[in-house]
């Protein structure tokens, strides 16, 4: 796939001053929001401990350079109207009806993560870079990774759903690569509420099922009782730090 020059707007908090830039996460937002907006949200959510000291992630993780890009404006089939989104959906209670309004949308914005991926692999490699997102922005990242190169430090998925019917139309391979094939294996992190009303929990759990079935790809699943569309705070906030932690791989 020959992949243009990421021409996404992006929200970039590089890593804090005197710290060297060792890993890189990529965070897509969710329909109808844009960079700027998560990465204000994502920034206020702490974590349990160290208590009596700045508890964010970027506090606990001052090597990380974060990366918030926003989706195009393009035209909504059921609203009518222009929407921020990484693809047009029907229904988000139902994501995968009516997929053939999905794929062009979707094939879109793989290529164009894929590019600002391959930007990012300019300052550090892949292997340090988290690719993820909250909603249809994991939707477009799971996407991604099953159309790109594989080998990223993991996947981070909030809220997430798999987009099964548009991947299938567009020939995704969402069992993955037979066990008999050597290939390294993609730490991914998923959360979701049981009161989430935006993406219905069960949702999460067909994705988490696509990804166990896949031999390419080891899922660390949470579920919470509580935390709405968004992450749970503070259990969900210290899951991600310690995803995190383990798999940055610093010597």
């Amino acid at each position: 796939m020959a992949l243009p020059t990421s021409n996404l707007a992006l929200q970039v908090v590089e890593p804090q001053e005197g710290w060297a830039h060792t890993h890189t996460v990529i965070l897509l937002h969710g329909r109808g929001s844009n960079g700027q907006e998560f990465l204000n949200e994502f920034f206020e959510c702490k974590t349990t401990e160290p208590v009596g000291q700045p508890r964010t992630l970027r506090d606990l993780f001052p090597t990380i350079r974060w990366v918030f890009p926003s989706a195009p404006t393009t035209y909504s089939e059921r609203s009518n109207d222009v929407e921020s989104q990484w693809f047009d959906i029907w229904s988000v209670g139902s994501p995968n009806d009516k997929p053939e309004i999905q794929i062009n949308g979707l094939m879109e914005s793989i290529e164009l993560v894929l590019a600002l991926v391959q930007q990012e692999e300019e300052l550090v490699p892949r292997r340090s870079i988290f690719l993820g997102g909250i909603s249809q922005g994991f939707a477009t990242a799971f996407s991604t990774f099953l159309f790109g190169e594989k080998d990223y430090a993991g996947l981070i998925g909030l809220c997430g759903w798999a987009p099964s019917a548009a991947l299938a139309l567009l020939g995704g391979e969402l069992d993955g690569v037979p066990e008999s094939e050597e290939r390294d294996e993609t730490p991914v992190f998923l959360g979701h509420s049981r009161n989430d009303t935006v993406v219905p929990l069960e949702e999460g759990r067909k994705l988490c099922s696509i990804l166990w079935r896949r031999a390419d790809t080891v899922v660390d699943f949470h579920e919470y009782p509580v935390g709405g569309h968004w992450i749970n705070e503070p259990t969900g906030v210290n899951d991600i730090a310690e995803f995190l932690e383990n798999n940055m791989d610093i010597e």
